[in-house]
């Protein structure tokens, strides 16, 4: 045998182990458990299509046409396994993102191209555009607008509402398009327990990057670096204003002014990040802390604050003030748009939770507290909770809170493993938990796009769509996010704008989106409703008992009471008083207003695929 014969074998061996190694750590990882990973639907009484279906209404935004077979041809642990590593390169998605040119600048890039708060007129004024006397005598408002407006696209400024349009445009073609869905499902949840608000001006312009570098890439990893990363952005230290909380010194006591009616503001201290980190990011309002711990976490975290970023209102004298500083005295922590200032933050003892901070301490302190809180067994529970009632049930089983609160707490924190524990778990699989969620709007409109395969060009109106249906995107005000229980989003009004959407839907009516429904049946137009029924239904709701479903439906397919049963409908009360929906007047109401016909929209199978999306059964996930 040659040296030369010996080299190759061993050549095609080392390439073999190599690419062995890649697509294993492509797919799979060396967590506890991942390979051994085994669903008990079958226990439950679930056939493998079912199971399928079960396991893609709760991670994805929907499944798409024929998603379902090969899931369970794939095998649902497989997939699901796949999904937890979010290494699908989404090469689709990326060229259709390539448009939206905001999505890719740092957050110093965002601020000095789209200006705030009036910032493009001092910048004008500055450079002499505009007269500083003037600008508010102004009577020619239109002339003076077109100075304003010229003056940016000379500076090569835009205005925000476009940086927001990108943004809400992206999320949209995303939860739509991305392969790697259960990522996307988790950053949308962990933007809502960590939410932020582009309502608050302070904050908006940082969202974008806030989801981008801070939850999106941590959505699937471990939660005590996910709260630290959120507490160090510029849209957290904003939104909830512990960019400006510090202690009482000379210099703070002209910076800060409060309220003087409140000792704590006058000195500088603000406790609503503080506050909100215990009662909503971690612990739970029930997790055993007190007023006196909000107050002393706050003081923990003073000094936590934004890098001055931008090229005016001399910004660039704040950076080299801080520079001059940080290089004579210590405890200075700059890292991207994060900055501790060791001059704001309070230096005395403090004691969080029984936990004693020593006096002269700085950066470090926040870095304890945010372990204290992530390895606290009420943040282990409310966190479980949280995720077992976004993908199982609004009222989770206590055994299922248990068992992952038992992996959180041994797998320190890591979100993947809870999420192992939780779709292993019997009663994830539970009869009782198919369909039992309901759709919020964002999740209505992006599982109506997944399931009928269709094409957005433009994602603008169908996110007025979402937002008449009663979710603003990035823009609820209150930390708490979104409810993620079925009752909030079920009333008169939300669900006939559901229902009218299904219909505009399906009919091609909403701008900027292609319908192609022949083409998920071979081109070939159904005979008849009722046959139109039977195969969209088992495309669009796979999970109902077709047989009731078309029992339900087919007669009010072309009755001509149906109009004026819309009225009815949306003029009787529909949520009971102990917050039960009457299932009776929903359907009515649901089938009823999909049945209005419009010059539009005046097709057989428009008309029936709008009835199926604006079904109660469609509303479920």
């Amino acid at each position: 045998m040659s040296i030369q014969f010996i080299r190759r074998g061993i050549l095609v061996i080392v390439i073999g182990c190599v690419v062995q190694t890649m697509l294993s750590s492509f797919w799979f990882t060396d967590r506890p458990g991942y390979k051994k990973l085994k669903f008990p639907y079958k226990a439950a009484g679930l056939s493998p299509e079912v199971a399928a279906a079960h396991l893609l209404s709760r991670f994805t935004f929907g499944a798409t046409p024929g998603q379902i077979d090969q899931v369970v041809q794939e095998g649902l642990e497989n997939w699901f396994l796949k999904q937890l590593e979010a290494k699908y390169p989404d090469d689709s998605l990326r060229m259709m993102l390539r448009q939206y040119d905001a999505l890719y600048l740092s957050n110093t890039q965002i601020v000095d191209m789209y200006p705030r708060g009036g910032r493009e007129v001092r910048m004008a004024i500055k450079d002499g555009v505009l007269n500083k006397d003037s600008v508010d005598k102004q009577t020619d408002k239109k002339a003076y607008k077109v100075i304003v407006d010229q003056y940016m696209k000379d500076r090569g400024l835009k205005p925000q509402q476009e940086l927001y349009k990108q943004f809400i445009s992206q999320k949209i073609l995303r939860a739509a398009y991305s392969e790697n869905q259960l990522q996307e499902v988790m950053t949308s949840f962990w933007f809502n327990h960590f939410n932020v608000a582009m309502v608050k001006n302070d904050c908006a312009e940082f969202i974008p990057n806030y989801e981008r570098d801070i939850i999106r890439p941590r959505s699937l990893a471990k939660f005590e670096d996910l709260l630290v990363s959120t507490a160090k952005s510029p849209a957290m230290l904003y939104y909830l204003d512990n960019f400006s909380s510090a202690v009482a010194t000379d210099t703070t006591k002209k910076d800060w002014k409060g309220n003087p009616q409140k000792q704590k503001q006058l000195q500088g201290l603000n406790e609503n990040y503080a506050r909100e980190v215990m009662e909503l990011h971690t612990l739970g309002v029930d997790g055993g802390y007190s007023q006196a711990d909000v107050t002393e976490a706050a003081k923990v975290l003073t000094g936590w604050t934004v890098y001055p970023m931008g090229d005016f209102d001399n910004m660039d004298n704040a950076r080299q003030k801080i520079s001059a500083d940080s290089s004579k005295n210590p405890g200075w922590v700059h890292e991207g748009d994060f900055l501790f200032n060791p001059r704001r933050h309070d230096m005395t003892q403090k004691v969080v939770l029984g936990h004693i901070f020593y006096a002269g301490g700085g950066y470090e302190e926040g870095l304890e507290l945010f372990h204290i809180l992530s390895h606290h067994p009420s943040t282990a529970r409310f966190i479980c909770r949280e995720i077992a009632i976004r993908f199982a049930n609004d009222t989770p089983a206590t055994s299922l809170v248990e068992k992952m609160t038992k992996t959180f707490v041994q797998s320190d924190g890591d979100i993947r493993a809870v999420l192992i524990t939780l779709v292993s778990s019997p009663e994830f699989w539970s009869p009782q938990a198919i369909q039992e969620k309901i759709k919020s709007p964002f999740e209505l409109a992006i599982s109506s796009v997944r399931s009928l395969n269709v094409h957005i060009d433009d994602p603008n109106a169908l996110n007025n769509w979402i937002g008449r249906m009663g979710e603003k995107i990035y823009n609820y005000q209150a930390p708490t996010g979104f409810p993620d229980k079925g009752l909030y989003w079920i009333n008169t009004g939300s669900l006939l704008n559901r229902m009218n959407f299904g219909l505009a839907f399906a009919g091609g009516r909403i701008q900027g989106i292609t319908v192609d429904l022949l083409s998920l049946n071979n081109r070939h137009e159904p005979e008849s409703a009722a046959a139109a029924l039977e195969i969209y239904g088992r495309l669009l709701i796979p999970l109902s008992d077709a047989l009731q479903m078309q029992k339900r439906l087919s007669p009010l397919l072309n009755d001509p009471a149906l109009a004026q049963k819309v009225s009815a409908a949306a003029s009787s009360k529909i949520i009971s008083e102990n917050g039960a929906g009457n299932s009776d007047s929903l359907r009515q109401a649901s089938i009823a207003m999909t049945q209005q016909r419009t010059k539009q929209n005046n097709t057989m199978l428009a008309q029936v695929v709008g009835i199926l999306i604006g079904s109660p059964e469609f509303q479920r996930r």
